[in-house]
């Protein structure tokens, strides 16, 4: 971050857009002023398009006289309920709101508003380093306003509310997300006083809708090292609220001498090795000229995997606590438990009001599949074994190989290497049986309609059986994906099952 003077402010603010509001609200006689993000961006030297001017008085008026003034090329929208209104001209997207004071309620995080200074309207923002207002109007254009000392904040890297952090948090109980997500995409560390009020008021958050909550839990995802935002969600009780099958997870239980790993750390781990590896493989394609895009199969539809394959990383041992036995012979085992975490993430999404499309399955596809390329790195590495993985996964493959390399954390650099290298090799092995075409084997020639057909059957367990020998032969390669060797089989076991005559 850079320390900006006034006239520093007023030179970064010399822009068309900024001059035009500044134009309009001194034609109204009007105090304006820019506020929030965009002040704190200009400090931390990260660009913004997203624009929120204050004025002391109808921020409707001062949006109408812009637009007036910017003619066609800028659209107007105007929430006269909400007493907000916004400009768009040229990419940017300018809100104008009135300043206002506000008081809550303790059952809703709507509040009573009313029109305010812009101090009442500083005191209502969540933290110090979004309340820097700077003026807009002509003869004060670039002075700084910071009565919470938001600037020393970001100097220091510090989330801090401007008032008593109970009341911010209680008042609108979302906050305590945005504080943790700002905490996470900024690398700040939240203020003691103001991380002591998270936890006192984390059963706040029950007021907030699912909507609102995935929205802040999907940024603090995506962020450069979500871990430091989980960390701060268990510390401070927000986890159980919102995801407490992770929780489940931070324990670890000790019997004669032997103790598994804590699965919670082990958890965040595996998340901070894909966000690791997302960006090694940005750079690659970036150096390569390409991109995600121009990467997918036309006319596919496709989704940015980047989220979801963090959600991947995030859930893929949820189903642990269910699966824990111990073993004399073996110690602590977790058998199944990737069976059992895909079935939990339907739940999950849905509680969390996130996507139950493709982007849900995609996820509960990586859960269940995630201790495969292990199994098979185990063992001797099998064309049949890497043939089967490849058609569960599909397009997947990359991402479940991504997701299997980050899970690998052992403290044990030997055996972790080993793990890698074994990897490697069934990547290769991928690779190798990609150059043999090998997803014209994936399907038999004869399909479940010509079964049907043939045997007189409606759609039923049967059919799925002779559809599973053909394709359980074609993937190990016992009979080529030819008419004639696999109608040879089909009527062989059709026989056994007698639903032929012999």
């Amino acid at each position: 971050m850079r320390i900006l003077s006034d006239d520093q402010l007023a030179q970064l603010l010399d822009k068309d857009i900024f001059h035009k509001i500044s134009e309009a609200a001194d034609s109204l006689h009007l105090e304006c002023y820019v506020v929030g993000g965009y002040v704190r961006d200009l400090f931390l030297e990260r660009p913004s398009n997203d624009i929120d001017v204050v004025v002391v008085g109808s921020g409707i008026e001062v949006a109408s006289r812009l637009k007036s003034m910017l003619g066609r090329r800028a659209h107007l929208s105007v929430f006269r309920n909400f007493g907000t209104a916004q400009v768009k001209c040229g990419g940017l997207e300018v809100e104008f709101v009135g300043a206002r004071k506000e008081s809550y309620s303790h059952d809703s995080r709507k509040p009573h508003v009313e029109d305010g200074t812009l101090e009442d309207d500083q005191n209502r923002r969540d933290f110090t380093i979004n309340a820097m207002a700077v003026c807009l109007n002509g003869d004060r254009f670039g002075e700084l306003v910071d009565p919470f000392d938001g600037v020393a904040d970001l100097e220091d890297g510090i989330i801090a509310t401007p008032l008593d952090p109970d009341i911010t948090f209680s008042d609108d109980p979302l906050r305590m997300m945005r504080c943790v997500r700002f905490a996470t995409q900024l690398n700040f560390e939240i203020e003691e006083e103001t991380r002591e009020a998270l936890a006192r008021n984390a059963d706040r958050l029950k007021i907030i809708s699912g909507e609102r909550i995935q929205e802040e839990l999907n940024k603090i995802i995506l962020a450069p090292h979500p871990s430091t935002g989980f960390f701060y969600l268990r510390e401070s009780g927000l986890l159980q609220l919102i995801l407490p099958e992770l929780v489940a997870l931070d324990q670890v239980e000790t019997r004669n001498g032997r103790a598994h790993k804590n699965n919670f750390y082990h958890t965040l781990e595996v998340l901070e090795n894909v966000v690791r590896a997302q960006k090694a493989k940005a750079n690659d394609m970036r150096l390569n000229g390409l991109d995600d895009k121009a990467a997918a199969k036309e006319g596919e539809p496709t989704f940015d995997h980047t989220l979801w394959l963090r959600w991947a990383a995030l859930l893929h041992d949820i189903g642990k606590p269910k699966s824990k036995r111990w073993e004399p012979a073996q110690g602590w085992t977790f058998h199944n438990h990737n069976y059992l975490g895909a079935k939990m993430v339907p739940g999950i999404f849905r509680r969390l009001k996130l996507p139950l499309d493709a982007k849900m399955k995609y996820v509960q596809k990586l859960v269940d599949l995630h201790m495969r390329p292990q199994v098979i790195a185990d063992e001797e590495v099998t064309d049949s074994a890497v043939r089967r993985m490849v058609n569960d996964a599909g397009d997947d493959i990359d991402d479940l190989m991504m997701l299997c390399e980050a899970d690998i954390t052992s403290k044990n650099q030997v055996k972790k290497q080993r793990f890698l290298q074994n990897f490697q090799l069934v990547r290769e092995k991928i690779v190798d049986l990609k150059e043999r075409d090998f997803k014209r084997l994936l399907q038999p020639c004869i399909d479940g309609n010509e079964i049907m057909e043939m045997f007189h059957l409606q759609p039923c367990r049967e059919v799925g059986v002779l559809k599973q020998t053909l394709k359980d032969a074609v993937l190990d390669m016992k009979v080529p994906n030819e008419r004639e060797p696999l109608m040879q089989l089909l009527m062989e076991k059709a026989k056994q099952m007698g639903l032929i005559e012999t």
